[in-house]
């Protein structure tokens, strides 16, 4: 395959960050967009040389060479299983559903398929993840401290809990990746939420949430959530090893252990970047670095899940 021809399915903010970056390397061409907007998908397909496609199927009658799945969690599901019942890879934006159920569905019809698929949880991507994890290799990791604290986002099923799957799901999927990707599985969750939704028309999610973790290796955590702010103020991590303290967040790595304090910046951008390449890549067959396939990201999907459950209830869980 010398061109990997894209279709998307989604006509929103990231269907238009990934437009840019996958029209930005020479092997790759922009079949079309579909999306329930016709208007959305006809711009989006006309600002990168493709054309507009009245539906999922009409899309897929064309022949792409790979699918990028990028509509709001509560809108995945049937795009999956139409993707997968034709056989084509699929790149699929975090989260992978607003609820668990959906998520299940799809990883078992991907798993039958056999199919090439990645998950949009680009941070993974970021140098300082691969520089944090070779300082942890040689020390276990004994505590977690992840946050999203942040605003609420401005579309409307954003503030909505079966549209979304609140805060923890839609947003602080990112950290949770990164928690197990570093510490290790979570076994045990509890959380807690305010029952007080952010001043948004018909809103129903918390507006803070905190939750204590426990891993399997027998390190603990805590995530703490909220959307109460007008602004992003932090997304990331604080870990603790032994003589080891690191502080991750999107935009850089502070180190400080017996050496000293040191700060390592990141490359965001960079990172979006090479989550699209390494599945390119992966399709033309001639690379192998999906870092987050969906059987993958299933699992965060399931961490997220359970402490949204456990906030909701009020019981611990078993993640």
């Amino acid at each position: 395959m010398r061109t990997c021809r894209v279709g998307l399915v989604g006509a929103g903010g990231v269907a238009h960050r990934h437009a840019r970056v996958l029209t930005g390397f020479d092997d790759v061409e922009l079949l079309g967009v579909t999306d329930v907007a016709p208007d959305p998908a006809r711009a989006l397909a006309e600002a990168h040389g493709g054309r507009a496609f009245a539906d999922v199927a009409d899309l897929l009658a064309a022949g792409p060479d790979a699918v990028y799945v990028c509509v709001p969690p509560f809108a995945h599901g049937p795009v999956e299983e139409l993707v997968i019942e034709a056989g084509v890879p699929m790149f699929v934006e975090k989260p992978v559903a607003a609820d668990l159920a959906t998520a299940e569905r799809i990883a078992g019809l991907v798993q039958r398929r056999r199919l090439l698929t990645a998950v949009g949880h680009h941070w993974r991507y970021l140098h300082v993840v691969e520089q944090a994890r070779e300082l942890l290799a040689d020390r276990p990791v004994r505590m977690v401290n992840g946050a999203w604290l942040d605003r609420v986002p401005p579309v409307p099923w954003w503030a909505r809990q079966d549209r979304s799957g609140g805060p923890v799901v839609e947003q602080a999927a990112h950290v949770l990746d990164l928690v197990r990707l570093l510490a290790g599985e979570v076994t045990e969750v509890t959380a807690y939420g305010d029952g007080s939704p952010p001043p948004v028309l018909d809103a129903d999610v918390d507006s803070v949430t905190t939750a204590t973790l426990r891993f399997a290796t027998g390190a603990v955590g805590t995530l703490a959530v909220a959307c109460v702010l007008t602004w992003k103020h932090r997304a990331g991590l604080e870990i603790l090893a032994d003589g080891l303290a690191l502080s991750l967040a999107e935009d850089g790595l502070l180190i400080r252990d017996a050496d000293g304090e040191r700060r390592l910046p990141a490359d965001p951008d960079g990172a979006r970047v090479a989550v699209d390449r390494a599945f390119v890549d992966a399709v033309r067959g001639i690379g192998d670095d999906v870092r987050v396939p969906y059987a993958e990201a299933l699992r965060t999907q399931r961490l997220a899940v359970a402490v949204a459950e456990s906030a909701r209830s009020g019981v611990t869980i078993d993640a």
